[in-house]
C-alpha cells in the first residue's frame, strides 16, 4: 500500500486568503516560527505553506483512490507523479473518490475533476444527498456514479468505515447522521492498514476498536488547543464546537495504542503545531 499527502491544511489552506493572523503572515513570507514569537509558535518550526487536506491511496502503485476533493485538486494532482495521466492520452490512475464529509473543503474540487470520462465517488447516505446538485452539475460534463462504501476497492485494498459525528455542513439540510466519516483501508495481500480521521470530534470506544492494530493513523490536526481560534484571531469558538478534537487532547490516547504510527493533518491556518508527528503536503507514510 501506499499512502501520499496530498495536502495537510483545513479549509482555507495556509496561509489563508484573508488571513493576516501570524501562521499565516509567516507562511506568506516563508519564515521560521520565530519571527511570530509573540504568538508562542515553536521557534524552531518553518511555518509552511499547505494546501487543503486530500489523501491518495493505492494498493499496488497503479491504480489510485483519493481521500476527499479539495479546492486544491488541480495542483495537487498535476504536482504527484504517481497521479499523471497516461499511457493513453485520457487515461488516468484515479479510480474513485472516498468523501468522509460533504463539506466545501473537502468536496468542491469534485468541479474540477468534471473533465474525467467518468467518475466513481463513494459516500454515505448523508453526503450523497447533500451533494445532489453538484452531482447534477456533473453530469453536465461527464458520467457520475455516486454509490454508498463497498469492503474492497480497486488495486488490492479493503476499506471499513466508521461514523464518527453528526455534524452536517451549513449548506445542507436536516436529513441523516452519517454526516462525518474515518475509514480504515487495508492492503488485502500485506495487511498493512491505514486510517484516516482528520474530522474527529470525540475518541469514542468505537474509535478506538476502529484503530486497533493499524500501521498508519492520519488525525484530526485541526487545533491545537480547544481555545486556538479565540486566541489567534478573537473569533467566538471552540474547537469542540466545530467538530474537532484538538491535538492536546487526542494525543494523550495514542498510548494505548503502542504498535501504531499516528500522525496530524488538515491543519487549520491558526495552528503553528510542528513536529515529526505533523503531516505535509506531499509526505509519503512508510507502509
Amino acid at each position: 500500500m501506499r499512502v501520499r499527502i496530498l495536502g495537510s491544511a483545513a479549509g482555507g489552506g495556509c496561509p489563508q486568503w484573508n488571513c493576516a493572523c501570524p501562521v499565516c503572515e509567516a507562511a506568506r513570507r516563508g519564515k521560521r516560527g520565530s519571527d511570530a514569537a509573540q504568538v508562542a509558535l515553536q521557534p524552531e518550526a518553518v511555518t509552511q505553506r499547505r494546501t487543503q487536506d486530500s489523501v491518495a491511496v493505492s494498493g499496488d502503485g497503479r491504480i489510485w483512490h483519493l481521500v476527499n476533493a479539495s479546492p486544491d485538486i488541480r495542483t495537487q494532482l498535476v504536482t504527484t507523479p504517481e497521479l499523471a495521466p497516461g499511457p493513453g492520452r485520457r487515461q488516468t490512475p484515479l479510480s474513485s473518490v472516498l468523501l468522509t464529509t460533504a463539506e466545501l473543503d473537502h468536496t468542491i474540487g469534485l468541479l474540477s475533476l468534471r473533465e474525467a470520462t467518468g467518475l466513481t465517488i463513494r459516500a454515505t447516505t448523508a453526503v450523497r444527498g447533500a451533494l445532489e446538485p453538484m452531482r447534477q452539475m456533473l453530469n453536465a460534463y461527464t458520467s457520475v456514479d455516486f454509490r454508498p462504501y463497498e469492503p474492497e476497492l480497486a488495486g488490492g485494498l479493503t476499506l471499513r468505515r466508521l461514523t464518527v459525528g453528526a455534524k452536517r455542513p451549513r449548506y445542507a439540510g436536516e436529513d441523516g447522521e452519517d454526516w462525518v466519516s474515518a475509514l480504515r483501508l487495508t492492503d488485502a495481500r500485506t495487511g498493512s492498514s491505514f486510517v484516516y480521521a482528520t474530522c474527529l470530534p470525540a475518541w469514542t470506544e468505537e474509535f478506538d476498536e476502529f484503530l486497533r492494530g493499524a500501521d498508519e493513523v492520519l488525525l484530526d490536526g485541526t487545533f491545537g488547543t480547544n481555545d486556538e481560534l479565540t486566541r489567534a484571531t478573537g473569533r467566538p469558538g471552540s474547537a469542540a464546537s466545530m467538530g474537532h478534537l484538538p491535538i492536546e487532547v487526542s494525543r494523550h490516547r495514542q498510548a494505548a495504542h503502542p504498535g501504531t504510527r499516528f500522525r496530524y493533518g488538515h491543519l487549520n491556518n491558526t495552528n503553528p503545531a510542528a513536529g515529526p508527528d505533523i503531516v505535509a503536503d506531499g509526505l509519503v507514510l512508510p507502509l
